[in-house]
């Protein structure tokens, strides 16, 4: 049930292309998966995208190269990639439903795998990796706009007892992975009025009530209660715009 929860969920939203929200973003530490991912690749390489979304990160970030299959557990995430491939015009890029619990792919075949917001299985993501291929993992962490679960009293992992970045951490190192190094990542992330701000919080997951530490419970959806927002908003506008804490985590590590 959970599965088919989340599934219906990201198939109504269909895309994480968020420029319409116009978030002005400020980083605090320097762990850049898109600059990883470059340096690691080359003309030759084929990389796997899990959690693909609608692929606008792939399509507009990726590195040229042999081969990329974005793929991910929503069939309307995929047709919206699918749309936005064909304008694009990129070439060597393919998106499927792929369940990430679940690969259907070859063993051994990518040099590279992105993992980005999205759960993993380590042990199957090391299979699909030739030796030597590097697992690149970008997540949001427990304490994630934490003054803001904090005013709701709910959200995501918030009543979770260990950090998603450990656990995480923890499986790759369990799979068999090397050389596996956590980093915390930290940003602020600026909105410009109020109606944008509620916007982006009805599109993303940020305050619903879900477990990362737990799988196996439901999503439990909320609507928004604008006198908690109002709060919020009057104790974390700076010079006129909306601050939000965020707190995501990169882990890289590589196949012996």
């Amino acid at each position: 049930m959970k599965r088919e929860n989340e599934i219906k969920r990201y198939d109504e939203i269909k895309n994480w292309d968020f420029d319409m929200f116009e978030i002005e973003t400020e980083d605090l530490t320097n762990w850049d998966l898109t600059e990883i991912l470059k340096k690691l690749s080359n003309k030759d390489s084929k990389i796997l995208d899990l959690g693909t979304g609608g692929g606008e990160k792939v399509l507009r970030t990726f590195p040229e190269c042999q081969e990329i299959l974005g793929t991910d557990l929503s069939q309307e995430m995929i047709k919206t990639a699918n749309q936005n491939l064909l304008e694009s015009g990129r070439k060597n890029i393919t998106f499927r439903v792929m369940d990430n619990l679940a690969m259907d792919v070859p063993e051994e075949y990518f040099d590279i795998v992105v993992a980005r917001h999205t759960v993993t299985d380590p042990k199957q993501i090391i299979r699909c990796l030739k030796p030597g291929g590097y697992l690149l993992i970008r997540g949001v962490d427990k304490d994630d706009c934490w003054g803001l679960k904090m005013v709701f009293g709910r959200g995501q992992g918030y009543k979770d007892k260990r950090p998603i970045s450990i656990i995480d951490y923890e499986n790759v190192v369990n799979a068999g992975f090397k050389d596996v190094e956590l980093v915390p990542l930290h940003q602020r992330e600026y909105f410009k009025n109020r109606e944008l701000f509620k916007a982006f919080l009805m599109k993303v997951p940020i305050i619903d009530d879900f477990s990362e530490e737990d799988l196996s419970q439901n999503v439990e959806k909320h609507e928004i209660e604008d006198d908690l927002l109002d709060q919020y908003i009057s104790e974390n506008t700076y010079d006129g715009k909306i601050r939000l804490i965020r707190r995501y985590y990169g882990i890289t590590a590589r196949k012996k």
